[in-house]
């Protein structure tokens, strides 16, 4: 990527790839750090953008990619935290949201994109529907429709494996 072109890109994304990273994140330091890692890795990728998406989309996929890859990195290496062992209740209700959150994204995994990635985006990264519907360059309507149906797609799936 040229360096004129990057730095109109950044210019005009920058903003948008922060506040979609900061509801990830929700801390603004590691959202600062997590976007200049995004733009880095976008201007010195090996493939470049295709246009096969909305610039804004690419980015924010990069930077969900890394926010992944740095909360896996995080998770295996914190240690256990010490303390009294969950009561017989604790665990079993533990055990249950466990099932029902693995079934939930077993079913999600399954959905067909735009709406897994619609419902990822309101569910876990708490965007308003105005800012996914910017992120894809699409309408408010269009975001607020493309997450029901996913929603739908999902219940159905869950109920089709309760039977």
């Amino acid at each position: 990527m040229e360096k004129d072109e990057a730095q109109k890109l950044y210019e005009l994304c920058y903003m948008r790839v922060y506040s979609y990273v900061l509801t990830l994140t929700r801390d603004r330091s590691s959202a600062e750090e997590l976007t200049q890692e995004t733009f880095y890795r976008a201007m010195t990728a090996k493939k470049p953008f295709r246009g096969e998406s909305g610039e804004v989309t690419w980015l924010c996929a990069i930077a969900k990619n890394l926010f992944f890859d740095e909360t896996r990195k995080r998770g295996r290496e914190q240690p256990l935290p010490e303390g009294d062992a969950p009561s017989g209740e604790d665990l079993q209700q533990s055990v249950a949201d466990a099932d029902d959150a693995f079934r939930v994204h077993k079913a999600m995994h399954e959905l067909n994109e735009p709406y897994r990635e619609v419902f990822e985006m309101r569910v876990f990264g708490e965007l308003s529907f105005r800012q996914i519907g910017a992120i894809f360059g699409k309408t408010e309507n269009w975001a607020r429709v493309t997450y029901h149906r996913a929603r739908l797609k999902i219940q159905e799936r869950m109920g089709e494996r309760d039977l």
